[in-house]
């Protein structure tokens, strides 16, 4: 796996002629991986070069994160980006305002869900259990390993009567799972859409697709992506579908410097 810096120079020639798409994860990518999610609060630095490329007409971005719209649109706070939230359920942007379509019954599931979790995983400590209206995040990250066998045996009791019969989906990621509806789509789908779209408009020939990222839901987008463009893992390089790496959110500041000076 090529580190994406050192490869810099047999790189560069691809975003300069045409439109280059990027589509960034936010936690672990714009942002390092803290210990709650209100912690993890994106650099004045990053968000001026997020503002730099998106409003130049030789950019287009998407963040797609597994936040809810509403979250990652207030992190951000930006215009001319397109925000996907709760990994492809919501997105939003120029000329789209998509919501998917979750059932009433469902709704109620998640719902049921999040209230027995509070509930249930009030007695361990550091657990931290999200509500992203459409679907529900419970973290570990601070949860002390001697009590990781009761945390697990919690999730599985709470999820079991659900996941069974369909009416759930669980994505695990970094110290974290994500717990939805069973709807199609994920980051891989949204990204690919997103890219006709643009595609549809200019010409298939004029977008450069760029996918980064850090977790293990961005691999379905690694994989959607991995012969239309660039797809880059954010860590140390591991097992990932990803062709190129940085090794850390300083460099995914140092690779948007290089590409806005290519289009200055």
């Amino acid at each position: 796996m090529e580190h994406l810096l050192d490869s810099w120079p047999k790189l560069e020639g691809n975003f300069k002629d045409r439109v280059v798409f990027i589509f960034f994860d936010y936690d672990g990518t714009l942002t390092p991986i803290a210990d709650t999610p209100a912690e993890a609060t994106i650099s004045q630095d990053v968000k001026n070069l997020l503002n730099k490329l998106s409003e130049n007409p030789a950019f287009k971005l998407a963040i797609i994160s597994g936040r809810s719209l509403n979250d990652i649109k207030n992190i951000i706070g930006l215009t001319n980006i397109i925000y996907v939230g709760n990994h492809g359920l919501e997105i939003e942007g120029e000329k789209i305002k998509f919501e998917s379509q979750v059932s009433p019954r469902l709704k109620s599931i998640i719902k049921r869900l999040y209230e027995n979790s509070v509930k249930k995983f009030s007695k361990i400590k550091g657990v931290l259990v999200e509500d992203k209206g459409l679907s529900i995040s419970v973290h570990y990250r601070l949860v002390d390993k001697n009590d990781m066998q009761e945390f697990m045996r919690i999730l599985n009791e709470l999820i079991e009567p659900y996941i069974g019969r369909g009416k759930i989906k669980i994505n695990p990621g970094k110290k974290v799972y994500d717990i939805k509806p069973p709807a199609g789509w994920d980051k891989g789908k949204v990204a690919l859409w997103l890219l006709a779209r643009e595609q549809f408009s200019k010409g298939e020939n004029k977008i450069f697709p760029v996918y980064i990222g850090d977790d293990v839901t961005d691999e379905d987008a690694f994989r959607a992506l991995a012969n239309k463009g660039l797809t880059i893992f954010v860590g140390e390089p591991d097992k990932t579908e990803a062709k190129f790496y940085l090794k850390d959110t300083s460099e995914v500041a140092e690779f948007i410097r290089r590409i806005a000076a290519l289009r200055e």
